[in-house]
């Protein structure tokens, strides 16, 4: 059931449900989570099942507060405490060594813990009225079934699970992909997931480089969304430069059958097959964000069996829309 979260009624009856040990469809900048009480053992149970996630693979914890974090956290490093200062509320998730007694079936068993405070209003009134409340944050991974194609508005929500779901409607997600995640474990910033958050905006905000997983001997800890094929829609993913698509629709010519395309350029009139199905792509990376996996939805909702992307710019702006892809075509 979709509620609004414009009236102060439901976003209490939002809270209430948090408090009872059941889920919410909740609203954020990046994407719509599928949340829960992250110390309630049952509840965090609720998500695994019902996303048909597997329990090792560790969820985010929302938190309103740097107060509220640090009942996750024993340790916040002096470089990520800069990042909190700069990004938070905002797309960012922390990796951070976990309290023992906290979240440890959100975490997936590990002794990390991934944090964020979210900046959509609607999320930080609920999470700020469940901390009033002594739960201290709230699991929220992606509101979709496991691996595939995350959800930015409230309908997509009720797609996925249907209506005995609660989901509180705010709206659009601003930012459409997921946060950027920041392991703070291992002495050093070390980047698991491109999101919005550019690579240069994390390396001024906390002055030291960002590390590749792969440069250090150490191993990361699991992370959401960091699965090699992730976020994929129904429909066949298949990444293209320009001229390949080009050259591909030549060859098909009036015969293409069930196919998508999302390019920068629009296809000229010849290539415009009967079967052929054209978004544009816009040329600005945070409106590609944006638009990414509506598109995706909207090619799925149309029973296209082959979707055709052209690759985006090889620029660290594009890298959190780059990721997603490559994972969708996995």
């Amino acid at each position: 059931m979709i509620i609004s979260g414009n009236n102060p009624v439901h976003v209490q009856q939002a809270v209430d449900a948090l408090c009872t040990g059941e889920l919410l469809g909740l609203p954020t900048e990046t994407v719509y989570g599928l949340a829960a009480d992250a110390c309630n053992e049952s509840a965090v149970a609720k998500i695994f099942k019902a996303k048909g996630r597997p329990s090792n693979h560790p969820l985010i914890v929302h938190v309103a507060s740097l107060e509220a974090a640090q009942k996750f956290a024993t340790e916040v490093p002096d470089f990520a405490q800069k990042l909190m200062s700069q990004f938070w509320p905002g797309p960012l998730t922390l990796i951070l060594p976990r309290r023992t007694e906290m979240a440890a079936a959100a975490a997936g068993g590990q002794s990390s813990v991934g944090l964020r405070c979210p900046s959509h209003p609607m999320a930080l009134e609920v999470l700020k009225a469940c901390e009033a409340k002594s739960i201290w944050g709230v699991a929220a991974p992606s509101a979709n079934l496991f691996g595939r194609v995350s959800p930015t508005t409230a309908a997509h929500v009720q797609f996925e699970f249907g209506d005995a779901l609660l989901i509180l409607d705010g709206g659009e997600c601003e930012v459409g992909i997921e946060s950027s995640i920041v392991d703070c474990t291992r002495g050093v910033p070390v980047l698991l997931r491109p999101g919005q958050i550019s690579r240069n905006q994390i390396e001024q905000a906390c002055g030291l480089k960002l590390v590749n997983p792969e440069e250090l001997s150490s191993q990361a800890p699991r992370a959401s969304g960091t699965l090699a094929s992730h976020y994929a829609p129904t429909g066949k993913v298949r990444l293209m430069r320009k001229a390949d698509w080009q050259k591909a629709l030549e060859a098909l010519g009036p015969h293409t059958q069930n196919l998508a395309l999302w390019s920068l350029e629009k296809p000229s009139q010849e290539l415009m097959g009967a079967g052929l199905y054209w978004r544009a792509m816009p040329a600005q990376a945070a409106q590609a964000a944006h638009d990414l996996f509506g598109v995706l939805r909207d090619f799925d909702a149309r029973g296209v069996l082959n979707i055709w992307i052209e690759t985006p710019p090889d620029t660290l702006e594009w890298e959190g829309v780059s990721d997603r892809l490559k994972r969708a075509a996995a």
